[in-house]
């Protein structure tokens, strides 16, 4: 295995994204092709699992064959063909590790199975070419919250994770109460700007056992009973209202969390990940955090926070390096929990 100028094909396909990519050295991204599925989703008001997963068999080609076209690479130039194997919607998963691993066997590649979570971490290295570890990492997504200390490439500690909903999950639920529709969080973020936080005041869950898991049924909850309460009562509400209180309420929870864990790990840098990443009043908060702290604060593109096979390149050049490869008996692992391997 060399470590110069080596070149991964990414292929990522857990959830309504069928996306590729050709990443060289793990921060150079040469072309980066997401088919999003959104529009069609959103009719059904959320994710359709069979759905998701007959639009990955019939995108996966062009899509794979988009993004080796605009990196101007063949299959000959390759070191390795990296894919997301879990955590996700198995059917989405199996189309994407079925291909890579056609595609590896056929060019004699090695294959690298990436665990999804990972990939969202390494978004930060595209992001910035500087970073390294060890540093304190927020994972916020549709399905995961995770507060992790990120000790080396592909290897972290787990802090804190969420007992219940994840705080995308949340978003999606609420956005859908209010009326606004799939998906949840651009449409919070949309609203929320409108909004007026102080209208009502929602609780911020505490986990008793570990004060850096994170809980946001309850938060949901409340917010529904409280829709509930009014529409008893015949009392008209802003959905805009109720969006900007509920983004409150989730990125405080999120930046009492990091708060504590920046003063206890004492680390120098911090990162987020993850598509609620991309919300604009969670990154201006966080940011906020780590200037009070002296903290450089990292945080990729919102290209890369959304799901993509560019982040899931940079986590397979890490194992690459390591010799953390993968057999044919490569499967999809829907319920891969973070820090478990192929």
């Amino acid at each position: 295995m060399k470590s110069a100028n080596t070149k991964i094909l990414a292929i990522e396909s857990s959830c309504d994204e069928t996306a590729a990519a050709v990443v060289v050295n793990g921060r150079d991204v040469r072309s980066n092709i997401i088919s999003t599925q959104i529009p069609l989703h959103t009719l059904y008001g959320g994710v359709v699992p069979e759905i998701a997963s007959r639009k990955h068999i019939e995108r996966i080609d062009n899509v794979i064959k988009m993004a080796l076209s605009e990196a101007d690479t063949t299959l000959d130039e390759l070191d390795a063909v990296a894919v997301t194997y879990g955590p996700g919607l198995v059917g989405a998963l199996l189309v994407g590790v079925a291909e890579a691993k056609a595609i590896a066997y056929a060019a004699g590649l090695p294959l690298i199975g990436v665990n999804h979570i990972e990939g969202h971490i390494a978004a930060n290295y595209i992001e910035d070419k500087t970073l390294e570890p060890p540093f304190l990492c927020l994972i916020v997504s549709g399905g995961h919250t995770h507060l992790v200390q990120v000790t080396d490439y592909n290897k972290c500690t787990i802090l804190g994770r969420s007992v219940d909903d994840a705080a995308g999950e949340a978003f999606d639920k609420v956005a859908r109460a209010i009326g606004l529709g799939y998906p949840g969080g651009p449409k919070i973020e949309e609203a929320a700007k409108s909004g007026d936080a102080s209208c009502v005041h929602f609780p911020r869950a505490k986990v008793s056992g570990n004060p850096y898991d994170f809980s946001f049924s309850g938060l949901k909850s409340a917010v529904l009973n409280y829709l509930n309460h009014l529409s008893m009562h015949g009392e008209a509400y802003n959905p805009n209202d109720i969006a900007a209180a509920f983004q409150e309420a989730v990125v405080g929870v999120l930046c009492d969390h990091v708060a504590m864990a920046l003063d206890e790990t004492k680390s120098p840098h911090f990162a987020l990940a993850g598509g609620v990443a991309s919300n604009g009043a969670l990154r201006s908060s966080m940011q906020e955090v780590c200037a009070k702290k002296n903290v450089l604060f990292h945080c990729p593109a919102p290209i890369f926070c959304t799901d993509n096979a560019a982040m899931i390149g940079a986590a397979g050049y890490y194992a690459y390096l390591n010799g953390n490869t993968s057999g044919w008996d490569l499967n999809a692992v829907p319920q891969l929990r973070l820090g478990e391997k192929s």
